[in-house]
């Protein structure tokens, strides 16, 4: 594997096949709506907002589980970014990771999930999530979605995203 990006799950698996990640005829979900937010494909048509949500969380971010001891996040700059949703966006179509930005009622980014490929040979997927500090009560519903979209509706038999506490905290 070679890692590519800033962010925690941003790795691109050059050297095994997208079909070692999901099968080929599974189709990758591009949308999930929840009460309160949904979840539809990060792509370079976020890029103000999605670096307004990050850059102004970083240090909630870092204290979110599943980012302690990662690279990202780090001040970029927008341009910075922009290529790092195009990377996202490449690995989407590409079936190699699926990066999902979260959207509020209004449209707005409150947050980010990555499925990529396991750093661990006995998990299928790696998962990480965050939202921003000003959505923070969200970061638990957040979690507990995902984690029940990943066992109804993904192929992996294992995942591996950090769990949340029972105080509604990250």
């Amino acid at each position: 594997m070679s890692s590519r990006g800033s962010h925690p799950c941003a790795v691109s698996v050059l050297d095994v096949p997208p079909a070692d990640f999901v099968p080929d005829d599974f189709d990758v979900p591009t949308e999930l709506v929840c009460e309160g937010f949904r979840l539809t494909r990060l792509g370079p048509e976020h890029n103000i907002a999605d670096h307004a949500a990050w850059t102004s969380s970083i240090e909630h971010i870092r204290a979110t589980p599943g980012f302690a001891g990662e690279k990202w996040p780090v001040p970029m700059t927008l341009e910075a970014n922009l290529d790092d949703l195009r990377r996202h966006r490449d690995d989407f179509e590409r079936r190699r990771g699926f990066t999902y930005t979260v959207l509020d009622e209004h449209g707005d980014v409150i947050g980010c999930v990555y499925i990529y490929p396991s750093h661990q040979p006995t998990a299928g997927a790696d998962v990480a999530s965050w939202v921003c500090a000003a959505r923070r009560p969200l970061d638990r519903p957040l979690w507990h979605a995902v984690s029940n979209w990943l066992e109804s509706s993904w192929p992996f038999t294992d995942v591996r995203y950090a769990p949340r506490g029972d105080d509604g905290e990250p």
